[in-house]
């Protein structure tokens, strides 16, 4: 309270009065920038815009805005001059549509790019949602079996693979393994990964879609090469024709124009991941966030 009231210039803040709902520092404004939301206590989103130059430190916040609606954070932004805002090249962000209509409207000159890890992600969650449904069918088999066993008055003993997995435990085991490159795998995922793909050969075919996608970010140098393997891609879906991979292609397709402009300067919105680790590393410091508004000017302080 000492420090609150007496030390901490709280009480003559420039922005007290609206700080629960926005705080904007025109000044920290540059070239490139990232957009992402944050949970700032109990569930509250605020969406934040930092400065990648200044890599977390102070001068890297440039507004954190209570909600993520657009249409109540683009007047928030506005209140920063048109000619600040114009000098904004390039903002990276996640898939979310708002912060694409929000960019949009409020740095009409800079290139939006969706985050490659959030892409990856996309697919990567196919894969594994695959995996999640033979496991739900297999655990469901297991379940009739068992009743029938009991039924018949028998002792029931499920398959095991030579790697001792059950077919139960060989679905939920290889998990891992499906979000990594077969050169990252040890030796006994290499084998899990052997009994997995001829089990369930539809794993595999997933699999290679996944590694498939992730090749296109990682081989790629320019935007045509990345739209040349992009293309080979979304034929090889409609190919294998799994409808998790097709959902997934579809949402790649919408989002296409933004997701090849990480071609350009191969920008991430890691910068933005990190501040967001920030400031909840702080909130856990803090002891949880009692006092929002004295929280915020905390915040402010260190990133503002």
């Amino acid at each position: 309270m000492q420090y609150k009231n007496h030390l901490s210039n709280f009480r003559n803040w420039d922005q007290k009065d609206h700080a629960e709902e926005w705080l904007i520092f025109p000044e920290n404004i540059g070239k490139r920038l990232s957009i992402d939301e944050v949970d700032v206590s109990n569930g509250e989103l605020y969406t934040i815009i930092t400065n990648k130059k200044a890599k977390g430190k102070n001068g890297a916040l440039v507004a954190m805005i209570h909600g993520t609606k657009s249409s109540e954070i683009i007047p928030i932004l506005s209140k920063i001059t048109l000619e600040k805002r114009n000098k904004v090249r390039e903002i990276t962000m996640d898939m979310a549509g708002s912060m694409e209509l929000i960019s949009q409207a409020s740095f009409p000159n800079a290139i939006q790019v969706i985050d490659r890890f959030h892409v990856q992600q996309l697919v990567s969650e196919a894969v594994q949602e695959i995996r999640i449904d033979l496991r739900r069918v297999t655990i469901k088999e297991e379940n009739e079996n068992i009743k029938q066993a009991r039924e018949d008055k028998k002792k029931y003993y499920p398959i095991i693979f030579e790697n001792g997995d059950s077919k139960k435990q060989l679905l939920a085991r290889s998990r891992y393994l499906l979000f990594k490159p077969q050169s990252k795998w040890t030796e006994q995922q290499c084998e899990r990964a052997k009994i997995l793909f001829k089990e369930y050969p539809e794993t595999k075919r997933a699999y290679n879609l996944s590694m498939m996608f992730r090749s296109f970010y990682e081989n790629s140098r320019t935007i045509p090469e990345a739209k040349e393997r992009l293309d080979k891609w979304y034929k090889k879906v409609e190919k294998k024709n799994l409808d998790s991979f097709i959902t997934a292609s579809e949402s790649i397709r919408l989002h296409e124009t933004n997701i090849l402009n990480y071609f350009i300067n191969r920008s991430t919105n890691a910068s933005a991941e990190s501040f967001n680790a920030k400031l909840k590393g702080f909130r856990t410091i803090v002891r949880g966030v009692r006092d929002k508004k004295f929280f915020l000017f905390r915040i402010s302080k260190l990133y503002g």
